[in-house]
């Protein structure tokens, strides 16, 4: 009798930086104006002499440096300038600040959500299976999202082939997204906060029988009372973007709702394979309420008891932003509490196994309030394809650009290579990026807000090192971040003043 050989674990990685091409860390824009530059030196040669060449180099250098220096976090000199002077703008404009409500210096007199998610809209409609789902429009982007609520098993006690099915079916359904009619965007929030008890007070209520031996009745109240200490709840919530126009017309809500109630029972099926347990569309209460405790967490003890009692509190999309919120340099105070936003500047390097971000996700107890929201852009078949040649195209000058290549610019040739091999065989592209959100809720116990969350900082920088994974601080735009890792569907890209594609090829 023979045993099978054991299996090795399996392991995920060649995810890659979009480049365009250019002269070392330069992109295209700026290698051309290099060559620009070069030959100006040259005209200020034959024209001025070596004085006037000097001065044009000079001149050409003191343009050039921000632009190809570069940090940790791959930012030139001349994105730290802008976000500066941005910074400065909006504090002179008086940007940081919100103040709504009845007191508040808002006109209508309601607490609307500020900065990207201003100006959106809520309404509720049922899906092909009678399931009521929340939409929310945001008109400045033409932009529509569902947001789906699934309540994870997690991976203990699970044997590792299922946990590589499940992120096998996490693949093809990404995947499959880019085969979605007018999707433009998707986010997966996964949030972790202290749990207040009243749900399992309420469970046990509702099965309690009088008649059991006082015994289990003194054991089971035991377990109400101190169970929810140090304890915390995990959700996760998946929100689709869906653009409005679709070949060359625009559609209203309306439109959008029934296309979106005929296409929710695919993707919520597709997602029931991947682990996420049950998921269902959010309502608009569910939506209004996580929206409301994002901004108020001191509100979340409250609807909990509310729920307890069996009372439905009514929340309008109007109410459930902050009365009072300012933002800073590196962190955003609202209505009692503080937050900072991360972005990730570099995934994990090399290969990874499927729990490398268990760590960053899982509750921690320096932290009250925790989100780690991945952003997808999930690239239609005809895209992917151009942008791995692209990519591919890219990687090969890098390599053949100097006689002696680095070993970092070999293995982005293979990698490229390897991307352009795997979507030829039909594999999907999708670009992704990370934001992490930690609040710390009693920030009136502190004199200061920035040593509230001291603390909450060094927890997430070092939970960022055992994913191997790099964050910086979104300095200057805190409250853009927190609104984009929310679950309200947000698209940073179509708010940038900046298009997307000059600043790639920066």
């Amino acid at each position: 009798m023979t045993t099978a050989p054991p299996t090795a674990p399996r392991t995920y990685g060649n995810w890659r930086r979009p480049g365009t091409a250019g002269l070392g860390s330069l992109g295209a824009l700026t290698t051309g104006l290099l060559l620009a530059g070069l030959v100006g030196v040259v005209a200020a040669l034959a024209v001025a002499g070596v004085l006037g060449a000097v001065l044009a180099a000079v001149a050409i250098a003191a343009v050039l440096g921000p632009l190809a220096l570069r940090d940790r976090h791959h930012r030139t000199g001349a994105q730290r300038l802008a976000a500066r002077a941005g910074w400065a703008r909006a504090r002179r404009r008086g940007a940081h600040l919100y103040r709504s409500g009845a007191l508040g210096c808002t006109p209508w007199g309601t607490a609307q959500l500020p900065g990207l998610a201003a100006g959106s809209q809520l309404s509720e409609w049922q899906d092909a299976r009678g399931r009521p789902f929340a939409l929310v429009w945001l008109p400045s982007t033409g932009h529509a999202t569902v947001v789906l609520v699934s309540e994870p098993d997690g991976a203990s006690l699970v044997d590792q082939d299922q946990v590589d099915t499940w992120v096998a079916h996490w693949g093809v359904w990404l995947a499959g997204l880019g085969h979605e009619p007018g999707l433009v965007a998707a986010s997966v929030t996964v949030e972790t906060a202290p749990d207040s008890g009243a749900r399992l007070r309420r469970e046990v209520a509702s099965a309690l029988d009088p008649r059991a031996p006082e015994l289990a009745l003194a054991v089971l109240r035991e377990v109400v009372e101190t169970h929810p200490a140090g304890s915390a709840t995990v959700t996760a919530y998946v929100a689709l973007t869906v653009a409005a126009g679709r070949g060359g017309r625009r559609r209203g809500v309306a439109d959008v709702a029934r296309d979106l109630a005929a296409r929710l029972p695919g993707l919520t099926t597709g997602l029931s394979a991947t682990g996420a347990g049950a998921v269902r569309p959010a309502t608009a209460q569910e939506l209004c309420e996580a929206i409301r405790v994002a901004y108020d967490p001191s509100a979340a003890p409250l609807l909990d008891e509310a729920h307890a009692a069996g009372d439905v509190p009514e929340l309008r999309w109007d109410d459930v932003g902050p009365t009072a919120a300012q933002a800073a340099w590196g962190w955003y105070r609202h209505d009692g509490a503080v937050s900072v936003t991360w972005s990730m500047t570099e995934a994990p390097r090399g290969e990874v196994f499927s729990s490398v971000l268990a760590d960053l996700l899982a509750p921690h107890p320096d932290v009250d309030r925790k989100r780690v929201t991945v952003l997808y852009r999930p690239l239609d078949p005809g895209s992917a394809a151009r942008v791995v040649e692209q990519d591919r195209r890219t990687a090969d000058f890098r390599a053949i650009a100097t006689s002696r290549p680095s070993a970092r610019a070999l293995a982005d040739q293979q990698a490229a290579a390897l991307t352009a091999e795997e979507e030829a065989r039909g594999a999907g592209l999708v670009d992704f990026a990370l934001l992490v959100t930690a609040t710390v809720a009693d920030v009136d116990l502190f004199d200061d807000p920035r040593a509230a969350v001291e603390a909450a900082r060094t927890a997430v920088e070092g939970l960022a090192a055992t994913a191997r994974t790099r964050l910086r601080p979104v300095h200057g735009s805190q409250d853009s971040a927190f609104a984009a890792a929310l679950p309200l569907g947000i698209v940073p890209s179509a708010h940038l003043s900046v298009p997307r594609e000059f600043r790639d090829a920066l």
